[in-house]
């Protein structure tokens, strides 16, 4: 069957759903949460089979909850700013009502029976959740079956692809991501998505410890819905155990902040960085040096080259410790079903079991260079400014390569792998096109600097003018 032509996308004219700014007229009874419910419902019946987002919809379920928090808005009692909020769950975090099958033929038709802790938070907080939308095996790299709305030759990125994919498609205002790589920031590069990828540790991950790098993350179609839904999770499951969660002042997000010096952090990835997207990036510095910010490079301070050292080979550091760390777990599969893994996969759990102790104790070290050169930057600059990705989706078979055998199927994650290695949160900003498809910017701070790289971002959608080549 021919595909459709591809969608050309404009950062000025695309709208994505929203949330907040429904909640006034549901108050007012002039609309409620279980109508904005059904018109997400009807546009994923609309888009969906081409799409193909979502692992698992509970219509059901959804509708239920959704009627719930009507008869709360009906008497002036929501339970958050987030009530009603229909929510796409990646498939990698676990659900009552539905099955968590982790993109894997080996958890085919697994059934938990438990919440994990921030769905738990969310449905606390009055949130309807809809269903689980597709994640790359065990959220590492082969691809699950989900297209790019804008052009379904293309990937959406991974491994949080339908939770990308349903906010570029209008689908759903929020869905929830998981990043060891590059799993938050990329896809949601690719698919025009503000997102938040947010201080290790910030949100609980409940059962998901395994890696000492990943982190739950959120993607959203505007920074208010983002900020909200990362406060009310915060608020009920904090974060990761013995982490202080997410610091915050507000449930509203971070007023726009103007940062007076911004530092570029190239990462080995610059090399790799396609020409078009190279040119909207610096189009964007361009405007943003219009506006008085000013914005160094790695050869103006001695501390920021020494970070871009630093973060040389960060790549390779999280490719060894998340297979050495995931080696054991994998090593459970293999012995029960092997025939149900990838290629990929498999490659990647041979490299786990080759990486012995002293030398995962060097990437911990090297890790931890990174992180201070970082933080000797904490007086010198208000936060740093980067690609989200290389360029925009790639078509398969353009993406990336491999790394030891491990493919890279979603896109390189290479220029997410520093700020994942750092631990530091990231915002993605949407206001670039390159040949017609998305493309982001980066805004990353010190770690527990959620709120000010939120607000920096706030302020750069508004400062920098749309970007498209």
């Amino acid at each position: 069957m021919a595909l459709p032509a591809p969608q050309s996308y404009s950062p000025e004219s695309f709208r994505p759903l929203t949330f907040h700014d429904a909640v006034p007229a549901f108050l007012t009874g002039d609309d409620t949460p279980r109508a904005y419910l059904e018109r997400c419902l009807a546009t994923i019946a609309d888009v969906e089979p081409q799409v193909m987002a979502f692992a698992h919809l509970n219509e059901a379920g959804a509708r239920e909850a959704a009627d719930a928090s009507t008869a709360r808005h009906r008497v002036g009692v929501p339970l958050s700013p987030i009530d009603g909020m229909p929510v796409g769950i990646k498939d990698l975090i676990e659900t009552r009502d539905m099955p968590t099958e982790m993109g894997s033929a080996f958890y085919k038709g697994n059934r938990p029976g438990r919440d994990s802790a921030l769905v738990q938070a969310l449905r606390a907080a009055g949130a309807v959740i809809v269903g689980k939308t597709v994640t790359t095996e065990l959220g590492m790299s082969h691809p699950g079956p989900t297209r790019h709305p804008f052009d379904l030759r293309r990937t959406p990125g991974g491994s949080s692809s339908g939770s990308g994919a349903v906010i570029s498609a209008r689908m759903l205002p929020v869905a929830i991501g998981t990043q060891v790589l590059g799993s938050v920031i990329r896809p949601a590069s690719f698919n025009a998505n503000w997102a938040l990828k947010p201080t290790q540790g910030a949100l609980n991950r409940g059962e998901r410890q395994g890696f000492s790098q990943s982190t739950v993350g959120i993607h959203a179609g505007c920074a208010e819905d983002m900020w909200a839904v990362a406060v009310e999770i915060a608020k009920r499951v904090g974060g990761d155990p013995g982490a202080p969660g997410l610091y915050f002042t507000g449930e509203t997000p971070p007023p726009a902040f103007k940062p007076r010096r911004l530092a570029v952090l190239e990462t080995e990835g610059w090399p790799l960085a396609e020409p078009g997207a190279v040119a909207a990036f610096e189009k964007a510095l361009e405007a943003l040096r219009e506006q008085g910010v000013a914005i160094i490079r790695r050869g103006d301070h001695p501390l920021l080259e020494a970070l871009e050292q630093r973060v040389m080979g960060a790549m390779g550091l999280a490719t060894d410790v998340c297979a050495y760390e995931s080696a054991w777990s994998v090593a459970n599969m293999m012995a029960k079903n092997p025939d149900a893994l990838s290629e990929s996969l498999k490659a990647r759990f041979e490299l786990g079991c080759s990486v012995t102790l002293p030398q995962y104790r060097m990437r911990l070290l090297q890790r931890e260079e990174m992180r201070r050169a970082q933080a000797a930057l904490a007086g010198e600059v208000d936060g740093f400014i980067g690609l989200p990705a290389c360029g925009p989706a790639p078509l398969p078979g353009d993406t990336g390569g491999s790394t030891n055998r491990i493919l890279h199927t979603t896109g390189n994650p290479i220029m997410n792998t520093a700020s994942s290695g750092l631990g530091c949160p990231v915002v993605t900003v949407p206001r670039m096109a390159v040949g017609g498809m998305p493309l982001g910017i980066a805004i990353t701070t010190q770690p527990h600097q959620d709120e000010r790289a939120t607000a920096i971002a706030r302020w750069i959608a508004d400062a920098v003018p749309p970007i498209m080549l």
